[in-house]
């Protein structure tokens, strides 16, 4: 499926130091608007239904080991029909020399040749998983995200609720800053969201009363990461005095993100909180609740055994 977003082929060539055999005229200017690879096995045969030509196409052992057992005018001629097509690079994997038919049509139809020392299938997972980053679906989010325990914590408030200074706190205590005041949120698969920091504010944060700090600079680069999965997400919110906070944590809430549910808290703030220490207790206890284990749920259930030998021995009394 294609995305509103695209990247260039040259930052993937870049990436994955693939070598130009033969660079189009368009190299330079063509971008990737999908995830999907393609290896064109099919298209050598002759068939062409349902191929998308807006993939990058890969060759590998299977198709090589097929073409060798063409003639030379019938490898030319299935080169031909899958070079025609406006694809934006086609990949030999393994290191493979290139048939000299391929290279014939790629130049007669101006089309970029590259190659992989990589596997094949190697390849393909590599770049798929890349392709899925710089393509897909994103948002921008007002909040401060960090790692904690491991645990991504997204963090989110009104403004001067105190996110930025229960970050640097968090620092202070060994966890690592993503990003504050905006939050790049991307949906990489189906049911994992990861964010970044825009470039121009990357590693910064903004202190009320001191203004805006380096963090890579004061802390060093053990207390900054460049992105992370959000595992948990937090709402700080000013404490209202009636108002019903949650304290057992037996129901699950959830903050749903480019459709995704991601677990969520919502911690009351007031004087006297650590903040810090309370978000640091959430982490640990959402990587608790991942591995199987419910303090809220145990408690309850230890309660309702309580009760329930209590009413027991009250009856056998009787």
């Amino acid at each position: 499926m294609d995305s509103p977003y695209s990247v260039r082929l040259r930052q993937v060539i870049d990436e994955f130091n693939l070598e130009i055999i033969r660079a189009g005229e368009k190299m330079e200017k063509q971008v990737l608007t999908t995830a999907d690879v393609n290896r064109p096995g099919l298209q050598l045969a002759g068939f062409f239904d349902y191929f998308d030509p807006k993939r990058l196409q890969v060759i590998g052992k299977v198709e090589t080991t097929y073409l060798e057992g063409m003639s030379p005018a019938q490898r030319s001629e299935s080169f031909e029909r899958l070079l025609s097509w406006d694809i934006p690079a086609l990949v030999i994997s393994r290191g493979m020399e290139p048939f000299p038919e391929c290279l014939a049509m790629a130049e007669k139809y101006d089309k970029t040749v590259l190659r992989t020392k990589d596997t094949t299938s190697e390849f393909m997972s590599t770049v798929i998983a890349s392709l899925r980053g710089y393509l897909a679906p994103r948002i921008t989010r007002h909040g401060v995200l960090v790692e904690v325990y491991g645990e991504g914590i997204l963090i989110l408030g009104e403004s001067g609720v105190g996110k930025s200074e229960t970050a640097i706190e968090l620092v202070k205590r060994g966890h690592r800053l993503i990003a504050d005041d905006a939050v790049e949120i991307k949906k990489v698969t189906s049911r994992s969201l990861v964010g970044t920091a825009p470039e121009l504010i990357r590693h910064y944060i903004e202190l009320r009363g001191i203004g805006v700090i380096d963090v890579r600079r004061l802390f060093g680069m053990s207390a900054i990461k460049p992105s992370q999965q959000i595992d948990l997400v937090i709402n700080l919110e000013q404490w209202r005095d009636g108002a019903i906070y949650d304290r057992l944590g037996l129901e699950n809430l959830y903050t749903t993100i480019l459709d995704i549910k991601v677990p969520s808290l919502t911690v009351p703030v007031k004087p006297g909180r650590n903040l810090a220490v309370i978000i640091e207790v959430a982490a640990m206890n959402n990587r608790h609740k991942k591995l199987g284990f419910n303090a809220a749920q145990e408690f309850t259930q230890q309660i309702n055994r309580h009760f329930d030998q209590t009413l027991s021995a009250e009856k056998e009394g009787k």
